[in-house]
């Protein structure tokens, strides 16, 4: 009980010393986003640098874990780790094979969010493409989701899930012109999805001026997995996501309300080059622990994550099998162990991972993870990838914010996604569980 109320007495010091002093807040992430975008000057960044200048930036943001875009971008609305707010990884372990479907409708989500937090407030929200975001409680929602069966073509079905009804065709009258389906979508060198996420949120600002508004920038990611980190398209990307977060503050400026808007621009992680595939579930196979997926014949299977995977048993108590899969892993040659890394339930817990899992491996040596059952077990590799265990500086993704009721110029050298939910309801005046504040970001009275 003591523990509890030294807790509450913590929050109400902290609304104490700082007041709320935003009317609104938009958050921005750009996927892959990593802090050399904005503290070196040779990427194409100029509204993050002079956000920067102007207000807080962080040297690095460590990531949950896995560090993939759905469990990360969940924590930055939850403040908590996927083993509480629910969404373990991209897409669901489905034991009989991957369907294509991820973690899109916002019920998958076990805790409040800050979403909740504005209605409960009488505030109005808005987001394009955060991710599970299908259902949420937003006044103007274009929610992430794509069809398995037509990835190439988002339109149809983002526009059934949009709210209010009509806003869709709305926005493609207002503010991005009748979309194609290459408009909405990552193909070959284009980057025009991020010019028209931020278009149709400009326009939502300008038009209803949600006191909290989200939005996802996705190229950048597309182009790190597809080049590493230094690739010439990763850089048109960047570039690109500054221009649309220009998109952003010209319409805060056009509505008339940038000296009362926060804007928050973070990431779900960062990348890493690779040249490897490690196969782990081939291993599984060949012990006779995977025998047909299809068919529900297997005693356990690794659920992959880019560079990580989790090991799921069919009977969460058979502990023989466990045994036997730790062993497996550990008596590999030494050109295949020097790949990867087991993470035992206990450092599980530790860092809120998902609870079903028995253990987990994360890449080294820049690996990835697979996830065939059939083949070689080690394969080469080319581009980046994210997913990994969060304790290194590459895979940190990057935090910068600027505006009232901040401090300015400010460089903290590490915070955490967990910080980001409390430091946006302290500015919004909004209800939500008590956490600690990164020193430094918020301006006292």
């Amino acid at each position: 009980m003591k523990k509890y109320l030294l807790i509450a007495c913590a929050a109400l010091l902290t609304s104490c010393t700082y007041a709320q002093q935003a009317k609104y807040v938009v958050l921005v992430t750009i996927d892959g986003f990593r802090p050399d975008f904005y503290m070196d000057p040779s990427w194409g960044t100029p509204n993050l640098r002079k956000m920067k200048d102007s207000g807080v930036c962080a040297r690095g943001v460590n990531s949950v874990f896995p560090s993939v875009t759905y469990p990360n971008h969940t924590t930055i609305i939850t403040g908590v780790p996927p083993a509480q707010h629910g969404v373990y990884y991209n897409s669901p372990f489905e034991p009989k094979g991957a369907s294509g479907l991820w973690y899109f409708t916002y019920d998958s989500i076990k805790v409040p969010t800050l979403f909740d937090a504005v209605r409960k407030a009488g505030k109005k929200s808005a987001n394009v493409i955060w991710p599970v975001s299908v259902g949420g409680p937003i006044d103007y929602n274009v929610p992430d989701i794509w069809s398995p069966k037509l990835k190439t073509d988002r339109r149809e079905i983002t526009g059934a899930n949009t709210t209010p009804a009509g806003l869709w065709k709305e926005i493609q009258e207002k503010a991005t012109g009748i979309l194609e389906a290459a408009d909405f979508n990552m193909v070959g060198e284009e980057l025009i999805m991020d010019e028209n996420v931020a278009r149709m949120g400009a326009y939502i600002i300008k038009t209803y001026k949600p006191a909290f508004t989200t939005l996802h920038l996705a190229c950048t990611d597309h182009y790190e997995h597809e080049q590493g980190r230094e690739g010439h398209l990763v850089r048109k990307a960047v570039a690109g996501a500054d221009r649309g977060l220009g998109t952003i503050i010209e319409a805060l400026e056009r509505a008339g309300i940038m000296d009362s808007t926060v804007i928050i621009v973070t990431g779900d992680h960062g990348f890493v080059d690779i040249k490897t595939s490690f196969q782990p579930n081939v291993l599984l196979a060949q012990q006779g622990l995977i025998k047909d997926i299809k068919k529900d014949d297997w005693k356990a299977q690794f659920h992959t994550s880019g560079g990580s995977a989790f090991l799921h048993l069919k009977d969460k108590s058979d502990q023989q099998t466990l045994i036997q899969v730790r062993q497996l892993l550990n008596n590999l040659p030494v050109e295949q162990k020097k790949l990867f890394k087991i993470i035992e339930r206990k450092q599980l817990d530790e860092i809120g991972a998902d609870p079903n899992a028995a253990l987990a491996i994360t890449a080294l040596n820049n690996a990835t993870i697979g996830g065939g059952t059939t083949g070689a077990v080690v394969k080469p590799a080319k581009g980046g990838t994210h997913g990994f265990y969060p304790d290194f500086k590459e895979i940190q993704t990057g935090f910068v914010t600027f505006g009232p009721g901040l401090a300015k110029g400010i460089i903290i050298n590490e915070m955490n996604l967990t910080d980001i939910a409390p430091i946006i309801a302290q500015l919004l005046g909004l209800e939500f569980t008590p956490s600690k504040i990164p020193a430094g970001i918020l301006q006292k009275n």
